[in-house]
């Protein structure tokens, strides 16, 4: 029986549902088929889904495969935004934050601290606290402290890896992070929850129409090549950096156009920078965050043109250099490329203007209906990807027959989130039930929530399964299993690169666990010991691919090794058009 409810169970994103779900994406007529399974496509699926709309939700890759899982991983205000005077986004982000850190995802969403370092006498102190008591009013102080002033002193006890000539006071404030590809995952399986048809590896190839209207999507399994058409009153275009490339394929000319820009972290460990809060540091052209993540620190971003190879960006030799030299500037140990355990690019899709000279490129969103039945959304960021949502299908409503409900997903918590305070306070008889250090429970409670009952009942009958993972500690075999079964992983690569982020906390960088994941995944998806073996091979030439990459001068040469790995989803046509 417990078996049977498991696989009805909707949330269950695994290999009995993707056949189910590919059945009904030929069979049924849906409302609105919502293309991209990152942020704001899940967060998207969930918006109508709660509205009470039919909802199909289909990624040509992996849940948040593409930005969605490369961000800085904050839920911020934007404090370089109040300098720009931008206080509508700035309140926006401010009261995003909030809802995930109390309503919808605090067992995800979590607090963070930075210090920000004084380096200028009598302006900047008061000019720095009068922004930041903006942000506190804005919001920003109802759910994290607000901002604290210290001396250099003070400055230096809390972060003791400064150099003393680096400030002359600091301030430090308070904002929130998340993992990002696990907080997109977990939005897109409670888009399930309420009822989406929610399916992966699954790639639209073309537009369906009547007469002058978009009335559906053609798509293709790139697991198995099958194709199918999907019926819909409306489709809503979330691919951010794509969008430009799936309005192309659908014949039409888009309302706005999309830039992408990419953004590269490295990945040291804790004991490289001996301090006790993250910082916020000044650059010339933009902010470099120094960001505590568990037994690491993610230190990023930069900001420069791409227009190579949307899939996979890659960082180079000059990316890593740069970051580097600007943190540098202030710790009093420089961090060297043998500190470095991971590196990661990501891909902003900015919004540009129709002319160069004339081009403002922005991180607020734009959402147009570019035809009758088909609605694009892009820009923003991670953190506003609810309000996104709720515009898109607000602006898809035109195409819906009767009346659209509003949005309610501000009240809406995601899976996990019910409960899950309570099971903090009990961590310690979850551990002694299970056979499991307190702390363990607490760190699975961090990324499954009240889900954390399913994942342990994952290895029921098998002990094994809960011992760590043997050359990647910090997580359980468990969690590897749990992920093919239900939370939508189909490659070895989404596993480590994004259910867990083993890809980038190690200095193996997943290779040398990869072998024991693989069998464990291949348990749940039935994959034969040669399927088992390829998956290891895929995964080790992408990570090699990455390593030589980013020993290269430029943008080209680093992105010519690494498109030439090859795809855990060989079936992927790019571009579609």
């Amino acid at each position: 029986m417990a078996q049977h409810a498991a696989e009805t169970n909707p949330a269950r994103l695994g290999p009995v549902k993707r056949e189910e779900t590919w059945q009904r994406l030929g069979e049924e007529t849906f409302d609105l088929v919502v293309i991209g399974g990152g942020v704001v496509g899940a967060g998207t699926a969930l918006d109508a889904a709660t509205r009470g709309l039919r909802v199909a939700l289909v990624e040509a890759r992996d849940l948040a495969s593409g930005t969605s899982s490369r961000s800085s991983k904050l839920f911020h205000g934007g404090l370089r935004y109040l300098e720009q005077l931008e206080f509508g986004l700035v309140r926006e982000a401010l009261r995003e934050r909030e809802l995930m850190l109390t309503t919808i995802a605090p067992h995800l969403v979590k607090p963070v601290s930075f210090l920000y370092p004084l380096t200028h006498r009598v302006w900047e102190r008061p000019y720095t606290a009068a922004g930041l008591l903006m942000y506190d009013t804005m919001g920003g102080a109802r759910s994290v402290p607000g901002q604290k002033h210290l001396t250099r002193a003070g400055a230096l006890r809390m972060v003791p890896a400064l150099k003393r000539s680096a400030l002359i006071g600091g301030i430090r404030y308070y904002d929130a992070q998340s993992d990002d590809a696990r907080h997109t995952m977990t939005v897109a399986r409670t888009a399930a929850h309420y009822g989406a048809v929610v399916r992966t590896s699954t790639q639209v190839v073309g537009f369906l129409r009547e007469a002058d209207r978009v009335s559906g999507v053609r798509v293709r399994d790139v697991e198995d090549g099958r194709e199918t058409e999907i019926a819909a009153a409306a489709v809503i275009n979330c691919t951010g950096v794509w969008t430009d490339e799936l309005q192309r394929l659908s014949g039409g000319r888009g309302r706005f156009r999309v830039r992408a820009s990419k953004g590269v972290h490295i990945v040291v460990p804790r004991d490289r920078i001996v301090s006790e809060s993250g910082m916020i540091l000044r650059t010339e052209k933009s902010v470099l965050f120094v960001i505590p993540w568990g037994n690491h620190w993610i230190v990023g971003t930069t900001d420069t043109d791409w227009e190579l190879d949307l899939a996979h960006p890659a960082a180079t030799k000059h990316d890593i250099d740069y970051i580097l030299e600007h943190v540098n500037t202030v710790l009093a140990t420089p961090l060297t490329h043998d500190d470095i355990e991971g590196v990661y690019a990501g891909l902003r899709p900015l919004l540009a203007g129709e002319s160069e000279e004339t081009s403002k490129l922005s991180r607020e969103h734009a959402v147009a209906r570019v035809a009758p039945g088909l609605v694009a959304i892009a820009g923003g960021k991670y953190t506003t990807y609810r309000v996104m949502a709720a515009d898109a299908v607000d602006a898809a409503a035109v195409d819906l027959p009767g009346r659209s409900q509003p949005s309610i997903t501000d009240k809406v918590p995601l899976l996990g989130a019910d409960g899950y305070h309570a099971l903090v306070n009990q961590a310690d008889h979850l551990a002694a039930e299970h056979g499991l250090h307190p702390y363990r429970v607490r760190h699975l409670l961090d990324r499954y929530g009240s889900l954390v009952h399913e994942v342990l009942a994952s290895a029921e009958g098998r002990p094994e399964l809960l011992k760590p993972i043997e050359h990647a500690p910090d997580y359980l075999g468990v969690e590897v299993v749990y992920a093919a079964s239900h939370e939508g992983a189909l490659h070895l690569e989404d596993v480590l690169a994004r259910r867990t982020r083993i890809s980038i906390e190690y200095a193996h960088r997943g290779v040398d666990c990869a072998e024991q994941v693989a069998t464990l995944v291949g348990e749940v998806l039935g994959w034969s010991p040669e399927t088992v073996k390829h998956e290891i091979e895929v995964y080790r030439a992408r990570v090699d691919a990455e390593r030589k990459s980013q020993s290269q001068p430029s943008d080209e040469a680093a992105d010519a090794l690494r498109s030439a790995a090859p795809e855990a989803r060989a079936g992927i046509v790019e571009p579609v058009s």
